[in-house]
Parts: C-alpha cells; sequence; structure tokens
C-alpha cells in the first residue's frame, strides 16, 4: 500500500490520521509516517483498512433512511438535514 492509498482508504473511510492512531491506540507521529511514506504500514492494518474501505465505496449512503418511519409508530423521522420532523399523531 502506498501512502496515497493508505490516505485514499482514511478519506474514503471518513477517518482522520489520528482517530486511527486513537482506534489503533498508537502515536499520531506513527499513523503520520505511515501518511508520508517514513515508516511501513503493518500489513495487517492494510489488509484491515483496505477491506473496510471497499465496503464502504461498495455500500452507497442512505440517502432516503430519513423517510423511513411515516407509520407513525413513534420512532423519530429525520429530514435530509438531520432536523427532527415533527410526527402528527392526529
Amino acid at each position: 500500500m502506498t501512502p496515497a492509498d493508505f490516505r485514499e482508504c482514511l478519506a474514503a473511510l471518513r477517518w482522520s490520521q489520528r482517530s486511527l492512531a486513537d482506534l489503533l491506540r498508537t502515536h499520531p507521529t506513527t499513523v503520520r509516517r505511515w501518511a508520508t511514506g517514513q515508516q511501513p504500514i503493518p500489513i495487517n492494518v492494510q489488509e484491515w483498512l483496505e477491506c473496510l474501505s471497499q465496503a464502504h465505496r461498495g455500500n452507497s449512503f442512505p440517502r432516503d433512511w430519513f423517510k423511513l418511519d411515516e407509520s407513525g409508530s413513534g420512532v423519530p423521522i429525520f429530514d435530509e438535514h438531520g432536523r427532527m420532523i415533527p410526527v402528527n399523531r392526529d
């Protein structure tokens, strides 16, 4: 995995270098070195990131998730901006 591939994986996952460092319980400098090519990325980290990023790229964002519960079941529904839509309970 090249440093550019590494950064693309993080972008696909919408992770920062810092969030990856936190998740892996390593120092942010280590992740920054991976991103710049100063230090090799461990093979198991490469495989894990590639697997996760491919899954994210292969599954589009559910754009109509906010319309799923119009049955009045009590579950709040949201508009495309994340604002809760009042439910009319007449």
